[in-house]
């Protein structure tokens, strides 16, 4: 591994983990570091693109730029463990970064920029997102179709392992990487108790609204629980 890329992992982790450290007791409040871009007006993402949607939940200060730390914010809120999370944003803030910042210089902070993420659009993937970030129905139905087997409403792991090798792209190394990853995180948070993605699930995660579901499911947990240890 080079020099470079090493200084680059170590500088990130550092930054990654006292950030973590900062958020750790805030996660159902609002957070302690607002750019200024959020205080003069948070960023709106196109109703019309989903993948910006589907983006922006990780954008926890909502200011259009999603940094490691919210990655990791956001998969947290979302039920992933340190772990996990921890996985998720060094992978995706790292993969994602440059290509959502063309004609900029790399930035060690692996900013990822709302506007652009239909740049992130990758090879061996679905096509369920077009390169305009739009949700090509279709597409979406035609993953059903083709390996929901077990039930049409849902899919197995190894389903999804046979949809994710029928969608390799000859000597596409990071769209292989990608789309194992994207599908691997999905399956674990979102399966059922059977060891099922549901096909509403599965639209969920392409717009947004599976994280949003989830994260106030979860949050509705904690405040029971909250409640029912200060009546003990």
């Amino acid at each position: 591994m080079r020099k470079s890329t090493i200084l680059s992992l170590s500088f990130f982790s550092f930054l990654f983990l006292s950030s973590s450290l900062l958020s750790s007791n805030s996660m159902d409040s609002t957070y302690s570091i607002i750019s200024d871009k959020q205080e003069k007006g948070k960023f709106k993402p196109d109703r019309g693109n989903p993948l910006q949607r589907h983006s922006f939940f990780f954008d926890r200060n909502q200011d259009g730029t999603v940094y490691p730390w919210e990655t990791y914010q956001g998969f947290r809120a979302i039920g992933a463990g340190v772990l996990l999370s921890t996985l998720g944003a060094i992978v995706i803030n790292i993969g994602f970064s440059h290509s959502t910042r063309p004609g900029k210089f790399p930035s060690l902070l692996f900013p990822i920029e709302l506007r652009n993420i239909v740049l992130a659009k990758h090879g061996s993937d679905t096509d369920v997102y077009d390169k305009k970030g739009r949700f090509i129905k279709n597409n979406f139905e035609d993953i059903f179709r083709n390996y929901a087997r077990t039930n049409s409403d849902a899919l197995t792991k190894s389903e999804l392992r046979e949809m994710r090798r029928a969608n390799k792209e000859h000597k596409d190394y990071f769209g292989w990487v990608a789309a194992w990853f994207e599908w691997f995180f999905s399956y674990h948070l979102f399966k059922d108790e059977r060891g099922l993605m549901k096909k509403d699930t599965v639209r969920g995660i392409f717009y947004e609204t599976a994280f949003e579901e989830r994260e106030e499911e979860l949050k509705e947990k904690r405040n029971a629980l909250a409640e029912k240890k200060a009546y003990v």
